[in-house]
């Protein structure tokens, strides 16, 4: 028999195709400009909080990495021990940096090598030995995030379910209104898995006391082994659902506890589905991705291969250096003239500009990827028709299919 909710549509069965939809939405100037913005944000507040330099950079070759210039983060990578002892006590000439520009650094290198792992690595290495900074940074990064996301998700879940087109006031409003919801969704699982680990706290703090402690630990075991289940159910459908839970609240109206309901319910009603959806916008992501970068790669390279045609060799190199595909900014040394400076210095804001763009490119199509997935995975599990979705009119909440 054949289940109700699986009714015809354009695509029969096969409703992946749709997902290659994601680029052409995430090009758009409007999504382009909200995803812009927060990049933007997220960098400034990087730049201002790493006046206060905290991080400790070593110079010369080393024995932890063996490069010229090594920060904490390259010697925690290679040995936790070593690392200990250099904060204990670190050399007299050793410089500083801020945690911003350190993050930036390995998440660029790691990037480029494919190593996610070491991306998450760098974070743990952040909230571990910069703390404060990393909670205050990842706040603002949530924050910012939320905000341009749940703008997106908005003007993509209009865009694929009715072909229309929203402007960025409207999108703004929108999104600045659900704040509290888009902000509070991705950490709501979190706070609820805290919470339910108190009572394994207080059994481990129990087992501090000599002798009936541990008995104690022993005894009251079972009663967290019932509530770990729990903790784990949150946990995976808090990565699985992560991506859903802006377009959600775009698409539904909803507040944080709906959104995270409706999450954790397409993730797990339809696992498989929801992970052939992923690596399917994944796979596609990363193509597109490479083809904006080679774009940004292009258009920089022969701007300044024109440039080139009219201004000196020596001129070119000291205000522009060459930018690779792997390097688009490009690197040499400060020029010492005042004028060649300055113009060096504008060069690089536009230069800047550009791979802001490009980065941009990349938060804009996880947000109009995710969006379009929940919309399939919704048409799947629930039968939701693929065109409805919440409208506001004149104040009043209705329903549009």
């Amino acid at each position: 028999m054949v289940d109700p909710r699986e009714r015809a549509l354009p695509f029969g069965d096969f409703l992946f195709p749709r997902i290659f939809q994601s680029f052409r939405m995430a090009i758009q100037p409007t999504r382009l400009a909200f995803a812009f913005a927060a990049v933007a944000l997220i960098c400034l507040t990087g730049w201002l909080m790493d006046l206060n330099r905290t991080v400790v950079v070593l110079t010369g070759p080393t024995p932890a990495a063996g490069i010229a210039e090594t920060t904490e983060l390259d010697v925690y990578m290679v040995s936790r021990s070593e690392l200990r002892n250099l904060l204990g006590s670190p050399p007299p000439d050793a410089g500083r940096t801020g945690v911003f520009a350190t993050l930036r650094r390995s998440f660029a290198i790691q990037c480029r090598s494919g190593n996610l792992l070491g991306c998450l690595l760098a974070l743990v290495w952040a909230f571990t030995y910069h703390t404060l900074y990393s909670v205050v940074f990842f706040a603002v990064v949530l924050v910012v995030l939320s905000a341009a996301g749940g703008a997106i998700c908005r003007l993509t879940a209009l865009q694929f379910a009715h072909g229309r087109r929203l402007s960025l006031g409207e999108a703004w409003r929108f999104s600045t209104k659900r704040i509290t919801s888009l902000v509070g969704a991705p950490i709501g699982p979190l706070v609820i898995a805290l919470l339910l680990g108190v009572p394994i706290v207080a059994f481990g703090a129990l087992g501090n006391i000599p002798v009936v402690g541990e008995l104690l630990t022993g005894l009251l075991l079972p009663l967290g082994l019932v509530v770990g289940p729990f903790i784990a159910v949150l946990l995976i459908g808090a990565v699985g659902g992560l991506s859903l839970l802006s377009p959600a609240i775009a698409y539904e109206d909803s507040d944080f506890f709906d959104a995270i309901s409706r999450s954790f319910s397409n993730v797990y009603a339809r696992p498989w589905r929801m992970i052939f959806y992923t690596l399917t916008a994944a796979a596609y992501g990363a193509i597109c991705c490479l083809f904006v970068r080679f774009f940004a790669f292009l258009v920089l390279w022969v701007t300044r291969g024109f440039l080139q045609v009219g201004l000196r060799d020596e001129k070119l190199a000291a205000i522009w250096p060459a930018p690779s595909f792997g390097n688009l900014l490009g690197t040499g040394a400060a020029p010492d003239a005042w004028s060649l400076w300055l113009s060096a210095l504008f060069i690089r804001i536009w230069v800047l500009v550009i791979i802001g763009l490009t980065i941009s490119f990349f938060v804009s199509f996880y947000f109009s990827a995710s969006t379009i997935i929940y919309a399939l995975m919704r048409n799947r599990v629930d039968g939701t028709n693929l065109d409805e979705i919440y409208i506001a009119a004149d104040g009043t909440a209705e329903r549009s299919a």
